[in-house]
């Protein structure tokens, strides 16, 4: 094993990732447990969060829930409406706070964790997020993992343990070498190929082929990861010229908004292609397809614009592509093992009647 080990090299940023993941992972169970307690008590209204989803996606959401309120009111009289609806609305918005409470420390966490090591390693051990989902669904929800599944949670582990031994050295980035990534022209190539792509998807592919195609939106969401983790990353190298006690000049605080706008813009499209994608397809089979082709864009993009793949030997790098194809089946067997009955019961009564 060479000298640059990721275990020198950023043990902060990894532990902050695996925390991440977990707190990542936790939060669907969160809003799973919020939908099911309601609906146990015969509520029918969805956890806030899924309904603020569809808000976003579509506008008519928004003046139906306004229509209901009215009709509500108008049928029950606005005291006996209040009194009830009242205290539904505020265990409904008490769980929606918690579950974005946990959802925005994640991803706090994961800021932090592309700002202290290297993004080729932060984005894959991602994967722990589903394996620790899995686990807490088992747990709190009593969701059966199958033998399929406690597989692939074994193959997760395995791999992103192979990632963190091999995990290049964090290398410290300046704005400078930041500024002259950006203008790079094989990394400038290699944006362009890339709206051109998403222009393509969005506009033509998408509107004719989406509903029937889960690669069409998995392509959409994982392209616009070459502008997620590199806008988060370099937010995080430019703020301190920013917001430092040191005037910052006019292209450090322009740096920083476009950096801040690409992110943004590209959260919000994955926001509205990933809802598209859950009420089209399973959710188990795009989130096992989108970890991988995620996964590969953003390393892909942040290998060209942070050169994070130079301090690595060749054995280093084929352990770290061995280990995150390692990762990419265990997530894949894990999700697929959702949809699948696989059981050895068939197969013992089979034997008891021999």
């Amino acid at each position: 094993m060479a000298d640059n080990s990721g275990l020198t090299g950023a043990p902060l940023g990894i532990a902050i990732a695996v925390i991440s993941s977990f707190i990542n992972g936790s939060t669907f169970v969160l809003q799973k447990k919020g939908i099911l307690r309601s609906r146990d008590k015969g509520r029918g209204e969805e956890a806030s969060i899924v309904i603020l989803g569809k808000i976003l996606a579509s506008g008519d959401t928004a003046k139906q829930m306004c229509y209901k309120v009215e009709r509500n009111v108008r049928q029950r009289g606005l005291k006996s409406f209040m009194s009830l609806q009242g205290v539904r609305t505020l265990q409904m918005w008490c769980g929606a706070v918690e579950r974005c409470a946990v959802m925005i420390i994640g991803q706090v966490g994961n800021f932090l964790a592309y700002n202290l090591a290297p993004a080729v390693i932060v984005t894959p051990l991602g994967a722990l997020g589903v394996l620790f989902g899995a686990v807490l669904a088992s747990w709190i929800l009593e969701e059966r993992l199958n033998v399929l599944g406690k597989l692939g949670c074994i193959i997760c582990c395995c791999g992103s343990v192979v990632l963190i031994i091999h995990a290049p050295k964090a290398v410290a980035t300046s704005r400078r070498e930041l500024e002259d990534g950006l203008s790079d022209p094989v990394f400038v190539t290699y944006i362009l190929l890339v709206v051109l792509t998403l222009v393509t998807l969005i506009v033509w592919v998408a509107p004719a082929h989406g509903t029937s195609n889960i690669m069409v939106y998995v392509a959409i969401c994982s392209l616009l990861g070459s502008f997620t983790v590199p806008s988060s990353k370099g937010l995080g190298l430019v703020a301190p010229d920013v917001f430092g006690e040191g005037q910052s000049n006019v292209g450090t605080v322009a740096l920083f908004l476009g950096l801040l706008g690409a992110l943004a813009v590209s959260i919000l499209i994955q926001f509205f292609f990933i809802n598209k994608a859950l009420e089209c397809f399973s959710s188990n089979i795009f989130e096992a397809i989108y970890y991988v082709t995620f996964t590969s864009t953003v390393i892909f993009a942040s290998a060209l614009l942070f050169k994070e793949w130079t301090g690595l030997t060749a054995t280093d790098g084929l352990a770290m592509l061995c280990g995150l194809t390692t990762v990419c089946v265990g997530v894949i067997l894990l999700r697929i093992s959702q949809e699948a009955m696989i059981t050895w019961k068939e197969k013992r009564e089979r034997k008891k009647t021999d």
